[in-house]
């Protein structure tokens, strides 16, 4: 039996939760292939091909691929799909985007958002918002899975040595084309893979006063997160959303400030090693999840907090 592994990557660099999900093949048993769909993007395969745990890459190189279209990238999948057995995509916004599209292809149901393995058939996901876990077992052909990456630990990025194999690239399918991409630039660490992360909720008040985290952020070398109602009240932009219908995220440390623990947000950051809660109602329900919590006043103690950092 084997598994193919999606790359998520950016043509030059591979993506931390390509690990997690090579983790999680390599717990199907067999053999563990990894795909890599993009354009001048050989660095890439060579980094996946270091590995700890893959026996083979495969490359699709060509120009209509560069910027990961999913129309484009589900083709490519398509075209080598007959060879396996169990098909992983991180569930990131990319893996989230064409995975569905394969399995449509397939015409089999998609098991989304792993996180255990029990058997070749068989795995576990969470529902109703992570309050509950459900056991799924697939009697498809073919199994097309999503994995939450903050579930599995990451094999080792070094160690591996398997071969690369060019494989050939889909025609463009025409059915979009890339316009443009504005990306965040920031010096900190991107929220899904940072060691430590500081979180505001809406007590922050306002985009101004959200800027009390940055110095905080600072010290620790943290990376900056918000609640959905902040990014909802404008205070933050979406790419810091931390829940259900943001990231997920499990940090070593998680800060939450002024947040008080919706169930949305909670699903998205419950499983952090340490977490902090700052929160002036002693009753809210971010402190059930708390490792540590301080009943204060958030315009008080973050300041206080930096200061002795």
């Amino acid at each position: 039996m084997t598994t193919l592994v999606i790359a998520e990557h950016d043509n030059t660099q591979l993506k931390a939760a390509t690990l997690n999900t090579v983790a999680a093949a390599a717990r199907l048993g067999g053999d563990v292939h990894v795909l890599v769909i993009g354009h001048q993007a050989q660095a890439v395969a060579d980094q996946a091909a270091k590995v700890a745990g893959v026996s083979k890459v495969l490359l699709a190189d060509a120009p209509q691929l560069a910027e990961g279209l999913a129309e484009n990238a589900a083709e490519q999948v398509l075209a080598v799909a007959g060879n396996y057995g169990h098909i992983l995509f991180p569930a990131t916004a990319s893996g989230k985007n064409i995975a569905p599209r394969v399995a449509a292809r397939l015409d089999v149901a998609q098991i989304s958002d792993i996180i255990a393995v029990e058997s070749a058939d068989t795995f576990q996901r969470p529902i109703y918002a992570g309050n509950a876990i459900a056991t799924v077992q697939s009697a498809d052909p073919v199994k097309v899975i999503t994995v939450r990456a903050t579930a599995f630990d990451p094999v080792a990025a070094e160690g591996g040595a398997a071969a690369v194999e060019n494989v050939a690239a889909v025609a463009d399918s025409g059915l979009s084309a890339f316009v443009g991409r504005e990306l965040a630039k920031s010096d900190r660490p991107e929220l899904t893979a940072a060691q430590i992360i500081v979180s505001g909720g809406r007590a922050l008040g306002s985009a101004e006063n959200f800027a009390l985290l940055n110095a905080l952020a600072d010290k620790l070398g943290a990376a900056v997160g918000a609640s959905r109602a902040a990014v909802d009240a404008g205070y933050a932009p979406n790419d810091w959303q931390v829940g259900q219908t943001g990231k997920i995220v499990a940090p070593q440390l998680y800060i939450a400030v002024g947040i008080s623990g919706a169930i949305q947000h909670l699903a998205g950051m419950k499983d952090s090693k340490v977490i902090v809660a700052i929160n002036k109602d002693p009753e809210a329900p971010i402190f059930s999840v708390a490792d540590y919590g301080l009943v204060a006043d958030l315009f008080q103690a973050v300041p206080e907090l930096t200061a002795a950092l």
